[in-house]
C-alpha cells in the first residue's frame, strides 16, 4: 500500500502564487454546523418545556379560600398584605404554572371576580390555589 504515494510523499506541500492562505477563521468557517431547518432547536425546546396543569380544588379548599376572600374583603381598607399562590396559564401551551404573589390588597372585586394589590397587579379569583395573611 506504501508503494502508491512512494512518488509523492517526499514532495513540499504545495503553496499557490496567486491566492493568499485563507485564515485559521475562514478555515474553520467551512466546517461549521449547518442549520437546514431554522428555528427547529427552539421548536424542539419550547416542545420539551414542561408546564403544569390546573389544579382542582376540592370543596372544603374552595370554601376555606371563599371564606379568606370574604373576611380580607371586610377590612379591605387596611391594605391587608397577603399571599397567594395562583396558577398562571402558559401562553404558548396547555397548561401553566403555579407563582407566588405578595403584596397589599387595595380591592377585591367579587362581581367581577379579580383582587387588585396597591401595586395594580389583578389576579383572577378563580386562578388563586391558596392564600395566607400575615
Amino acid at each position: 500500500m506504501s508503494d502508491r504515494y512512494d512518488d509523492i510523499i517526499s514532495l513540499p506541500h504545495h503553496r499557490s502564487r496567486t491566492r493568499r492562505p485563507m485564515s485559521a477563521e475562514m478555515r474553520a468557517a467551512q466546517f461549521a454546523p449547518f442549520a437546514a431547518l431554522t428555528g427547529y432547536d427552539a421548536i424542539v425546546l419550547e416542545t420539551a418545556r414542561l408546564t403544569d396543569s390546573r389544579p382542582v380544588l376540592d370543596d372544603e379548599t374552595a370554601a376555606r379560600l371563599s371564606d379568606t376572600i370574604n373576611r380580607l374583603s371586610e377590612h379591605i381598607e387596611t391594605h391587608p398584605y397577603v399571599t397567594l399562590v395562583c396558577f398562571v396559564p402558559d401562553e404558548r401551551k396547555e397548561g401553566g404554572m403555579l407563582v407566588p404573589l405578595s403584596g397589599e390588597l387595595r380591592r377585591i372585586d367579587l362581581i367581577g371576580r379579580q383582587l387588585t394589590f396597591t401595586d395594580g397587579t389583578r389576579v383572577d379569583i378563580d386562578d388563586i390555589c391558596s392564600i395566607s395573611e400575615r
